[in-house]
């Protein structure tokens, strides 16, 4: 049977500052799941108000290298037009070595145009093309020997004798690309991935656009396949009650969280996970959104996480 993965993903930008995410990050710790991953936005989304403002998804995480011990850390996903990608590939390098190697990066093109005009953030069309030059620049500084130099000729980053420093502790550290493009994405994934995420997708979705980037990777020649996962949002309730509390909370409805989600009892949650788990998925980001309920994942922990 597959190992599945729980990891713990939680959106800030909605409401919450670093306290609060320390204490998510910690709970998550010692309930023993896999990973705290943390989405990189700038702007609410919704009818959120957002306060009390955005934190910055690495300096975030800088703070959670220090401050937890045991747990993976990483981003659902950063977005390439919100930093260049030498500082970014400095950034990462060293949260990796502050946290021991528990560092892993998702990366997208950035989707999200109102975060870009309310934080004065370029939003170019080209964004793909810019992203894939992301992925050659970081992973190549990190693949750069100690005492070589890095270069790199691209229509939109330049880098000239690169002492491509610092190091990462991880080599490699994980990348994480995910996303419903038919083409150019499994493409990418192929070349530069070592996980491939599928974020609030249905099974049917999820298990053909798999096949798409199991195919991409066999045309590149790779003989290791990747880690296939999804990102769903989490609702569980021990009664109908408690689901319905906790979909209120977060402004949702039950049925329509049980279709798109994972919802209900644990051993609801627990028997949609297994629809995942044959697919090829072997990790689940659960996508927390109120982050004020500890007990949630308690619940999670002790009768969905036990029973994978």
């Amino acid at each position: 049977m597959v190992i599945m993965d729980l990891r713990i993903f939680t959106e800030p930008q909605q409401g919450a500052d670093y306290d609060t995410l320390l204490s998510v990050a910690r709970a998550a710790e010692e309930l023993e799941f896999d990973a705290f991953f943390r989405s990189d936005h700038y702007l609410a989304m919704g009818d959120a108000s957002g306060l009390p403002g955005p934190t910055d998804a690495w300096i975030t995480l800088a703070g959670l290298a220090r401050d937890t011990s045991r747990i993976r850390l990483g981003t659902l996903v950063t977005a390439a037009t919100f930093r260049l990608p030498g500082p970014l590939a400095i950034q990462i390098a060293q949260v990796d070595q502050m946290s021991n190697g528990r560092v892993e990066l998702g990366l997208g093109s950035g989707w999200f145009a109102a975060e870009h005009a309310a934080y004065g953030i370029p939003f170019p069309d080209n964004r793909f093309s810019l992203l894939e030059e992301q992925l050659a620049i970081i992973t190549g500084l990190w693949e750069t020997k100690p005492g070589a130099t890095f270069g790199f000729e691209g229509a939109h980053y330049q880098l000239v004798d690169s002492p491509a420093l610092p190091k990462p502790v991880q080599d490699p550290v994980p990348v994480i690309i995910g996303g419903n493009g038919k083409v150019r994405t499994p493409r990418l994934a192929a070349r530069y991935a070592t996980e491939f995420n599928m974020p609030f997708a249905s099974i049917t979705d999820s298990a053909a656009q798999f096949e798409r980037v199991r195919a991409a990777v066999r045309a590149a020649g790779r003989t290791d396949d990747l880690i296939y996962s999804n990102a769903l949002v989490a609702c569980v309730g021990r009664t109908d009650a408690e689901v319905a509390r906790r979909a209120a909370a977060i402004g949702r409805e039950v049925d329509e969280l049980k279709a798109n989600g994972l919802a209900g009892s644990p051993a609801e949650v627990v028997d949609k996970i297994a629809h995942y788990r044959a697919i090829g998925a072997s990790r689940i980001y659960l996508q927390i959104l109120d982050l004020a309920d500890l007990d949630h994942l308690e619940l999670i922990a002790a009768e969905v996480g036990s029973q994978l």
